[in-house]
């Protein structure tokens, strides 16, 4: 007997796992993580709350899951941009511009990675914040080099790194697309507001 499939019809795990990982992002910004059960995420889902086992070992292994990977394609879209930039301007410059545009690309996936490492258990929070720290040293690599190049003023890169990293952060708190400034210009304004911290002298056209 020949049985004939309709490819179809026939389940996309991926596909599955993917709306998974979104339903939780956005429940997990809107509630915390603390307050969502796996019954509410299977039923946001459109799935019986044993099936989200078949992707997520727990609900502990999907958030961690959501973090890590926020911070990898961050890392990752980063090092594309970079590649091939030289000298400390031209990569403050597009390290700010790509910063700022990612994040308000995805803010539930940027409330997520700061606002619930406190609901990290030890071995995944020891994976995301190596994570951070992986990101925020090629800041700190950058203001570096300013530094030894007599181009930025900087008093302590580490203050100086986790200062900019919390400003441009923070425009993915208040942005809004319909709102009185352009994503263009929020990019820009922080732009300005990170040459002129470091020291550096910024013309008006």
């Amino acid at each position: 007997m020949i049985i004939h499939i309709c490819l179809s019809t026939v389940p996309n795990v991926n596909d599955t796992k993917a709306v998974i990982q979104s339903e939780a992002s956005r429940l997990f910004a809107e509630k915390g993580y603390a307050a969502v059960s796996m019954r509410e995420l299977a039923d946001a889902v459109g799935v019986r709350q044993g099936g989200l086992y078949n992707h997520f070992e727990s609900k502990q292994a999907l958030l961690v899951g959501l973090m890590a990977s926020h911070m990898e394609a961050l890392i990752a879209t980063l090092d594309e941009v970079l590649n091939g930039l030289t000298g400390p301007i031209p990569r403050l410059e597009a390290f700010v511009r790509h910063h700022v545009s990612y994040h308000l690309d995805f803010p539930n996936d940027v409330f997520l990675a700061y606002m619930e490492i406190r609901s990290l258990e030890p071995d995944g929070r020891h994976h995301v914040v190596a994570l951070r720290d992986s990101y925020e040293g090629v800041l700190r690599d950058i203001l570096n080099d300013g530094v030894e190049a007599g181009l930025f003023r900087i008093s302590d890169v580490a203050v100086q790194s986790r200062m900019l990293l919390s400003m441009m952060t923070g425009a993915t708190v208040w942005f809004r697309a319909n709102g009185r400034l352009s994503r263009e210009t929020v990019v820009d304004c922080h732009l300005q507001s990170a040459l002129q911290s470091v020291g550096l002298r910024v013309e008006h056209t």
